[in-house]
């Protein structure tokens, strides 16, 4: 859409994309109220209202004519994202599934969510050339509404756990987790906050970044898009292996490969200039990236229990999807501060690094009342 709106809005791509940074710290602080509500009483209400908020804002999306409505749509587009993507989905797998079926259930979300770009960006296209970006959005609203407001409202049932709304005793009681304000007083919580609040930024900023940085050093900019299209299709087959690597090594160890795995990938870039080719980094971070949405979710699980997930998932959200939004803006100053990417990329490997280190040495388990 972006070209599109910059020619029939006359804003500034800078000006357009603030937006979405705007719909990005919204979903990071909605993140923690969701997962309460969703701990509380399941995710049914909350997914099915976010699904209609977001219709009837792709709706309105379609018809603005200036960029104060733009940032309002997508200010209450984040309320919508944080109540309808990975955070309350996963947070509805834990509630249901037991610890046997979760991670497959888990990989089946993310495999299937991989596959967005992959068919809505071509489609999508195919639309704006047809019928103009305001077009598109009316059709994106009409299948949005189609293919997800039955589905959240008629089909999601809350858990088990919580199928009576007094269900305090018996089962329910015995369902084992870590409340919120017992988890934050843990070291593991913190070093697991840092960590994927340092992997969601490198991630980004790598996005962002990778094309100016290598187009400085000699790339072309066709080849530097060409590799992060090559992270991106890494993500799909690390997704189907991380079950039985996290049936081999546990979720934990695993975790920690992965901040190693993209320290590695970091260290590697800043090296660009002494080494011939950048083909591990492209597998390396890819798989790491595509294995850090998987690992967040069964760690967290684990470590914590099922029984408040949706709230301290929401809580680590809050850093790791706050980190998505200033990633870009954040990593130009730290570059200018530095002096160059090369200190930048030290200092995010460093920093994964540290959190690897500081998860190996947390505490095995927390106790779980």
């Amino acid at each position: 859409m972006l070209r599109p709106m910059e020619i029939g809005l006359g804003y500034s791509r800078v000006q357009l994309t603030g937006a979405l940074s705007i719909g990005l710290l919204t979903s990071a602080l909605a993140a923690l109220p969701v997962g309460r509500w969703i701990d509380r009483h399941g995710a049914r209400g909350v997914m099915t209202l976010g699904s209609c908020l977001a219709t009837a804002l792709l709706l309105i999306w379609a018809r603005i004519d200036g960029l104060p409505a733009l940032y309002a749509v997508w200010a209450l587009m984040g309320l919508a994202m944080a109540a309808t993507l990975y955070e309350p989905a996963f947070a509805a797998i834990v509630g249901w599934f037991p610890l046997k079926d979760r991670d497959r259930a888990l990989l089946a979300v993310t495999l299937v969510a991989a596959l967005a770009s992959t068919i809505f960006m071509p489609f999508e296209a195919w639309l704006v050339g047809r019928i103009g970006w305001r077009g598109a959005l009316t059709v994106l609203a009409l299948i949005l509404a189609l293919s997800t407001i039955p589905i959240h409202a008629l089909v999601l049932r809350r858990p088990p756990r919580a199928a009576g709304r007094h269900a305090v005793s018996g089962a329910a009681a015995q369902v084992p987790g870590l409340a919120l304000d017992a988890a934050v007083k843990t070291g593991v919580f913190w070093v697991l906050s840092i960590a994927f609040l340092a992997s969601n930024f490198t991630t980004n900023m790598v996005t962002v970044h990778l094309i100016p940085f290598l187009s400085d050093r000699g790339y072309s900019a066709t080849l530097a898009a060409a590799m992060i299209g090559w992270m991106g299709a890494m993500q799909l087959p690390a997704r189907v292996v991380f079950g039985p690597l996290v049936a081999r090594f546990g979720h934990r160890t695993l975790t920690i490969g992965i901040f190693v795995v993209q320290a590695l990938a970091l260290a590697q870039l800043a090296l660009v200039r002494r080494i011939g080719t950048l083909a591990p980094m492209v597998v390396m971070l890819g798989s790491a990236n595509g294995m850090a949405t998987l690992a967040r979710a069964t760690t967290i699980a684990e470590i914590f229990g099922p029984r408040h997930y949706g709230s301290i998932s929401g809580a680590i959200a809050l850093g790791a999807n706050g980190a998505r939004a200033v990633a870009p803006f954040a990593a130009s100053l730290l570059q200018v501060w530095l002096g160059g990417y090369e200190p930048v990329f030290w200092l995010l490997a460093g920093v994964l690094v540290l959190a690897a280190l500081g998860l190996l040495m947390a505490p095995s388990g927390v106790e779980n009342p």
